[in-house]
């Protein structure tokens, strides 16, 4: 939460000073609130499951829970998503005539592509909640024994399309991302290797190789949340168990540990980092 903060307070004092931010900054910027309501609301979620559970029981408070809870964690992908998209966009160099006009056109397409995602996740958030209410009225409980896919397709066709959605929205981000990564590290690496062999001795080529080391490590960082969001659908009726609560670590530690890969990729953000970084440290120094 500190992380994303950071980003936040960054972006936020960045915009108050300037009354502009451009839209590299405004994805980043619905990307750490995002990620901040999910990780507050989920630990809010598991600080009253733990001290008090009862109140789970009260009609519309578990369901409001996993309507945000879903809503904050698809925005989170949606978001994430769009910025590997506008990397890809912004960074990458083909001489298609449709690439080149989403070059041109997609500072202005920002704003739409965001409005979307979050209409896309309120929609999941309203899946979800309606999922509950199937829940509830098959009286199946958190602590069921039965694994989700071992469940008769017949006893709630609903139920079955309601997760087929979910997991639907789920693959939809991911491959957002993996085409994005992949065209942009094809880009890079054929523009390095122009460079080497034109022999062309300046600071790009230092930049494209690590860029490429940064689009592989958030490919990376993606396919393990989407593996890990895969098994949360399939063991969703399980008992929580040693997997369950690797899957939740791993699901946990991603808004954070991307978040921090992105502070160091983006030079406003590593700068003010280390700016803060240097003040603490001679504070210390002092005492």
């Amino acid at each position: 939460m500190w992380i994303n903060a950071f980003i936040v307070g960054v972006l936020s004092i960045a915009w108050i000073k300037t009354k502009t931010l451009n839209s590299n900054e405004k994805i980043l910027l619905l990307l750490g609130c995002s990620r901040i309501c999910l990780l507050c609301f989920s630990y809010l979620y598991y600080c009253i499951a733990r001290i008090y559970p009862n109140y789970f029981y009260v009609y519309p408070i578990l369901k409001l829970f996993a309507l945000f809870a879903t809503f904050f964690n698809h925005c989170n992908l949606w978001v994430s998503a769009c910025l590997c998209c506008f990397y890809c966009v912004k960074i990458a160099n083909f001489r298609n005539s449709f690439f080149i006009y989403l070059k041109v056109k997609v500072d202005r397409m920002v704003p739409w592509l965001l409005l979307g995602s979050e209409i896309l996740a309120l929609a999941m958030g309203i899946v979800f909640y309606d999922i509950n209410e199937i829940l509830q009225r098959n009286n199946i409980t958190s602590t069921s024994q039965e694994n989700f896919w071992e469940m008769p397709v017949k006893k709630d066709k609903h139920f079955f399309s309601s997760f087929f959605l979910i997991g639907f929205g789920y693959a939809a981000s991911f491959l957002a991302v993996i085409f994005s990564a992949l065209f942009l590290l094809f880009s890079l690496w054929r523009h390095k290797r122009t460079m080497q062999t034109s022999s062309m001795k300046d600071l790009s080529t230092e930049a494209h190789i690590r860029a490429m080391k940064s689009v592989l490590s958030f490919l990376v960082m993606y396919s393990i949340n989407f593996v890990c969001l895969v098994l949360t659908i399939i063991y969703a009726m399980k008992k929580e168990n040693v997997m369950t609560l690797l899957i939740y670590i791993c699901l946990y530690a991603f808004p954070g540990v991307h978040s921090l890969t992105v502070i160091f990729s983006n030079p406003k953000l590593e700068k003010a980092l280390l700016k803060i970084l240097s003040c603490v440290k001679w504070e210390v120094f002092i005492k």
